[in-house]
C-alpha cells in the first residue's frame, strides 16, 4: 500500500478534505446523489493521494454517508416499498455484492498507471450518464417484461456492472442504481432514491471489508486526517442539499455536474499520471 503524501501537512489534509465534501455533498443532496464520483477527483488531486489509496478512503466515506442517509430516510423507507420491489432490489444486491467482491481483487492486481486508466474512463461514462439524464425525461413504466425471471435475471446483470464501479470508484452507485430502478423497473423517483440507498448498503460494506482484508486500512491517519471530516462535510451536505432540493432544476444541474465530472476526470487521471 502506497504510503501517505508528506506534502501537505497533517492539519491541511482535513481542513481541505472537509471543505471540499460540504459543496460536493450539497450537489449531490440536489440531484438525489452521493456525490461520491466527484470525492474522488478531489482525493486523487487536491488531496495527493495514490488512485489505489484513495478509492478505499473514498469507500469509506460513502459508507458514512449511506449509515447517516439511511437514518435520516428510515422514515421514507417503508416496508410497502421493499415488498412492492423486493424483487428488483434483491437481484441488483445480489449482483452487486458479487461484482463488489471481485472488482477488488481487480483493483489489487493492476498497477497504479492502469488503475487511473479505469477510473478516467469509469468516470468519464458516469459524467456522460449524467449529461444523458439532463436531457432524458424520466418514464413511469420500466422497459422490462413482465416475466419474473427476466426482470430477476436482469436485476443480477444491472447489479454486477453497479458492484464493480463501485468497488473500482469507491462510491455507493446511486447514479446507475437510481436510473436502473427508473428506467428498468418504473419505480417511482421517491422510493427509488431511498432503494438504492439498501442496495447500495452490503456493496459498500462489502467492499470495505474486502479493501480492509488486503491491508488498504493498516494505516490509520488516512482516516482520521481525510476519511472523517470527509465523512463529517459530507452528511452536512447532504443535510443541506436536502433542504434546498427543488431550488435549482434537476435536469440542468445534472447537465453541468456532468461536464464538470469529465472535466475533473481528465484533468485529475489523464493528465496528472504518477
Amino acid at each position: 500500500m502506497d504510503t501517505q503524501p508528506e506534502a501537505l501537512t497533517s492539519y491541511r489534509r482535513p481542513t481541505i478534505a472537509f471543505l471540499f465534501a460540504v459543496p460536493i455533498a450539497i450537489l449531490g443532496g440536489l440531484i438525489g446523489v452521493g456525490g461520491a464520483e466527484f470525492r474522488l477527483p478531489v482525493l486523487a488531486g487536491p488531496l495527493r493521494y495514490p488512485a489505489k489509496q484513495a478509492v478505499p478512503l473514498n469507500l469509506t466515506v460513502s459508507l458514512i454517508t449511506i449509515l447517516s442517509a439511511l437514518i435520516m430516510r428510515s422514515r421514507a423507507l417503508s416496508p410497502d416499498a421493499l415488498i412492492e420491489h423486493g424483487e428488483a432490489v434483491a437481484s441488483l444486491t445480489l449482483g452487486a455484492v458479487i461484482a463488489a467482491f471481485g472488482g477488488t481483487a481487480v483493483a489489487r492486481r493492476i498497477n497504479e498507471q492502469q488503475f487511473r486508466r479505469v477510473i478516467l474512463i469509469l468516470l468519464l461514462s458516469i459524467g456522460l450518464l449524467l449529461i444523458a439524464e439532463a436531457l432524458l425525461a424520466y418514464s413511469g413504466d420500466g422497459f422490462l417484461p413482465a416475466s419474473r425471471l427476466v426482470r430477476a435475471g436482469a436485476g443480477v446483470l444491472f447489479g454486477l456492472a453497479i458492484g464493480l464501479v463501485s468497488s473500482l470508484l469507491g462510491v455507493a452507485g446511486g447514479e446507475l442504481i437510481i436510473p436502473t430502478l427508473l428506467f428498468a423497473y418504473g419505480v417511482d423517483i421517491r422510493s427509488a432514491g431511498t432503494l438504492s440507498l439498501a442496495i447500495s448498503l452490503p456493496t459498500v460494506l462489502t467492499g470495505v471489508i474486502r479493501y480492509t482484508a488486503q491491508g488498504a486500512f493498516t494505516q490509520r491517519r488516512p482516516l482520521l486526517e481525510t476519511a472523517a471530516p470527509m465523512g463529517v462535510g459530507s452528511i452536512l451536505g447532504a443535510v443541506l442539499g436536502a433542504l434546498l432540493a427543488g431550488l435549482v432544476p434537476q435536469a440542468l444541474l445534472k447537465g453541468i455536474l456532468g461536464v464538470v465530472l469529465i472535466y475533473s476526470a481528465v484533468r485529475v487521471f489523464l493528465h496528472r499520471q504518477g
